[in-house]
């Protein structure tokens, strides 16, 4: 991993401060979801934590591949099998939730996939970059700063012999 970038260092403990603000920010404004949609694999836990916050136990989860490294990602975003059911969204508000809106090109992908389908859709994120495509509605904060997530700044186990 690149250790020539400016990082921004997300905590377990910070990390649970902004799961329950964002869940505060979206009660705060008056949205109650159905469901929450997780973006796996990096809005997995985000999207656990404000579920319980939210007393919200409808959550699905949309696999999405984009990013291979630090700051190094594939041209265009691809969701994975499998894919939600439409019928699974139909009529329902939907809060999308991942752990960063960087390029946005994800939270497009999977916006634009629920736009056909739900009443309302939102997105919530723990950190949101100005370069984002998407300009979500509840943001706990704002960095162009590389992020280290606790749950992915540390090397993949392997076997030992």
């Amino acid at each position: 991993m690149s250790t020539d970038v400016a990082r921004e260092v997300l905590t377990w403990d910070a990390f649970g401060q902004a799961s329950r603000d964002l869940a505060q920010e979206v009660v705060d404004d008056g949205f109650r979801p159905d469901l929450i949609l997780g973006i796996a694999r990096g809005g997995l836990l985000p999207a656990g934590t404000i579920s319980y916050a939210l007393g919200i136990k409808n959550l699905h989860v949309i696999n999405v591949e984009f990013y291979t490294g630090v700051n190094e990602r594939l041209e265009m975003p691809v969701m994975l099998p499998p894919v939600p059911q439409a019928v699974d969204l139909s009529a329902k508000s939907v809060l999308i939730v991942d752990d960063v809106a960087d390029t946005g090109g994800t939270l497009q992908l999977v916006r634009d996939f629920c736009t056909e389908h739900v009443a309302d859709a939102r997105c919530a994120v723990i950190f949101e970059k100005d370069r984002s495509a998407v300009k979500c509605e509840y943001v706990w904060k704002r960095t162009n700063d590389w992020i280290d997530f606790p749950w992915s700044d540390k090397p993949v186990i392997t076997a030992t012999s």
